[in-house]
């Protein structure tokens, strides 16, 4: 894979919750930064500050995450998506490349509900989604559960803690995925910057 002409900025914009979704965050930039060319951003949106902000305008690419609370993204990422309406007055984050990761504590766990509402915010904003692009795993006699996408999300990285864990710790199957997702989002990022470059004028 060549080096591209200049770098692709992705940021994600994340809630880290009580650890998990944090180890998901760190997964998704790890498969961003093996891409030639990415340059990577996290921004914690429970305490976003005006430069951060500015870090969001900036990107080519913004990945959203957060827990999944009672069917939906978290309270302190709802409170950011809320503020970004800002952005929306102004289309400032049109036609950028989406996309979005989610945790809770069971299998399914409701997490269509939060990838879903990733997609709808990112609608609203003019965005481009990126879905997981994985057939669902450890569906067959022969799976495991350590296949990519084990949980069957194709909007989104999904993945399951157990909700007595203070660790932190999550199933390696699902921070491959949300590792996958990242590497994935950056291709795709460079595609639609070098195509944007090559029909400039």
């Amino acid at each position: 894979m060549t080096a591209p002409i200049r770098p692709v900025r992705i940021a994600i914009a994340c809630h880290g919750g009580r650890g998990h979704t944090a180890r998901l965050a760190t997964a998704v930039q790890a498969g961003a930064d093996g891409v030639p060319g990415a340059d990577v951003t996290h921004v914690p949106v429970e305490a976003i500050t005006t430069p951060q902000w500015h870090q969001l305008d900036a990107a080519d690419a913004i990945i959203f995450g957060s827990p999944t609370y009672m069917g939906t993204a978290s309270a302190a990422f709802h409170a950011f998506a809320e503020a970004s309406g800002k952005r929306w007055f102004i289309r400032k984050w049109r036609d950028k490349v989406a996309a979005g990761f989610t945790n809770s504590g069971s299998m399914a766990g409701d997490k269509s509900g939060t990838l879903g509402y990733f997609a709808t915010l990112a609608a609203q904003h003019g965005m481009l989604w990126v879905n997981l692009g994985l057939a669902p795993g450890w569906n067959s006699s022969s799976g495991s559960e350590f296949d990519l996408n084990r949980l069957g999300f194709y909007q989104g990285a999904a993945a399951q803690s157990n909700v007595d864990d203070r660790s932190g710790t999550v199933h390696k199957s699902d921070l491959a995925t949300a590792e996958h997702l990242g590497r994935r989002v950056a291709e795709l990022t460079r595609i639609v910057v070098a195509g944007r470059l090559a029909l400039e004028p």
